[in-house]
Parts: C-alpha cells; structure tokens; sequence
C-alpha cells in the first residue's frame, strides 16, 4: 500500500517576505503545496512558482474561515497540514507528522505546538506557549467553520485532538508597527462578526477585558519570566483588548452631522 499523500495548505497575501523559507521547511517532503492568494501585489506568486505550487487567486475576501475553506476545496491529498507564510517547520515536526501520517489513529485531529518569536526572543510564557494549533487532518474528515477571524476546525463529538511533540516556529510580527497594523484588522474583523449579529459593546466591557487580559498575560500565565518583551507583549494584547471593543461600541453609537 502506497504511503498516504500530504498537501502544506496556505492562505497569503502580500507574503514575499516571508513564502520561500516556509516552503524550504516542507519541500522535498509534502506531495503537493496549494496557496490559495486574496490578490497579492508582490512577488508571491514567482515565490509559489519556484515550489511548483497549485496557486491560484481569490481576490473577493470572505473571511479567513471561508477562505480556508476555499483552498482546501483544491486539495487532492489525502491529508491536509495547513501553514501559514510566517511560520516554519523544524525536523522534529517534519519527523513526526510523517511517522503519523504513515499510521494514522481514526477520526483523530492533531495539534501542533507554536513557538512565537515576538520583539526578539522566543516567548514561552504569557499563554503563548505551546499556543497548540489545530493544523493536520485527513482532508475529507473535516475543514475549518465559516468565522470571519479566529476561525477553527469543525470538530464533533467522535472525533479526537492528538497533541504533537515537534514545534512549529512562528516570526508572526516584523517590528512594533506590523503589530498594531496586523492587530487593527484582526479587531475590525472581530468587531465585524460581532456587529453581523446583532452585538454592542461598551467602553466598561473594553476596559475591563483588557484589564483582565494584561493580568491573565504577565501575572497568571507568567509573563514576567519573558522579560521585557513579555510586558510589551501583556501590554499591547491588552490594548488591542480594548481596541476591539471600543470599535464595537463605536459602531452602535449614532453619528449625527458636526454643527
């Protein structure tokens, strides 16, 4: 019996930065890398070339539940191990979703363990370690649901979650502005959801999670022990708390005209 085919499945826009060392980390071992790109306007898809990749492009963004969905619809391998451009897959990882494809357990999604470069150091506290992700499945047993942000994989009661041992290495932040630009768009489309279903927000809802988030970060989850880049880091996740909220709140307010 021939061993069981893997496709490395991305979404990208705009990642020429960072495409080609994510797709070293998986040539010459997957079967088949499709890409799926919202309208790039740099040299992604030269880069998607390179690697003989199925690349093809969805400029009409449905959010990134929806898009997810799209590119796993050009799938022909029998297993779907999902990357984004900023991430990198050790030896380890490599060694071990091989081992498990080639002797699967049924119905069985498997998390992977992130290791997050953030303002120069790899953070292990603060929550953000192992920052398991759901990323490796049998393609025809599930997909990722239709959510705007934060999209997940669709699990039901039979199915089981298996913890993996390999991390994958993940730069997701360039410096301090690519932080709060990726930040802001994660926010607008949080509160876009929210708003799609009827939900206000308030300011007192804003500060008081972002409280509790900078709190949970630093304190509880040990953020400290991360140094100065765990504070920035607690600092900023609670700011974007409140962003998020304030931006929900400011949409169910009524704009009248300046006098």
């Amino acid at each position: 019996m021939s061993q069981p085919r893997i496709a490395a499945v991305l979404i990208v826009k705009n990642e020429g930065e960072n495409l080609r060392a994510c797709l070293q980390s998986v040539a010459g071992w997957v079967d088949e890398i499709v890409i799926l790109d919202s309208g790039s306007s740099d040299n992604t898809a030269e880069i998607a070339a390179e690697f003989k990749a199925n690349y093809q492009v969805e400029p009409n963004w449905p959010g990134y539940g929806r898009q997810r969905q799209l590119a796993q619809d050009r799938v022909t391998a029998q297993w779907c191990f999902w990357l984004d451009a900023d991430e990198r897959v050790t030896p380890e990882l490599q060694a071990e979703i091989l081992q498990i494809c080639a002797a699967p357990a049924g119905r069985t999604v498997y998390a992977i363990p992130r290791l997050n470069w953030v303002f120069g150091r790899y953070i292990r506290h603060c929550g953000w370690y192992p920052d398991r992700v759901l990323r490796l499945y049998p393609t025809t047993l599930t997909r990722y649901n239709d959510a705007l942000v934060h999209e997940k994989v669709e699990l039901d009661e039979s199915m089981q979650v298996q913890a993996l041992r390999g991390d994958l290495l993940h730069t997701p932040y360039r410096d301090l502005e690519h932080y709060l630009v990726k930040s802001a768009r994660y926010g607008k489309a949080w509160a876009d959801g929210r708003a799609a279903r009827g939900k206000r927000g308030s300011l007192l809802q804003g500060f008081g999670h972002a409280i509790g988030c900078f709190l949970r970060m630093y304190v509880l989850r040990l953020g400290f022990l991360d140094g100065k880049a765990g504070l920035l880091l607690s600092i900023l996740s609670s700011h974007s708390t409140f962003i998020k909220y304030a931006d929900l709140w400011l949409r169910g307010r009524t704009q009248g005209k300046p006098k």
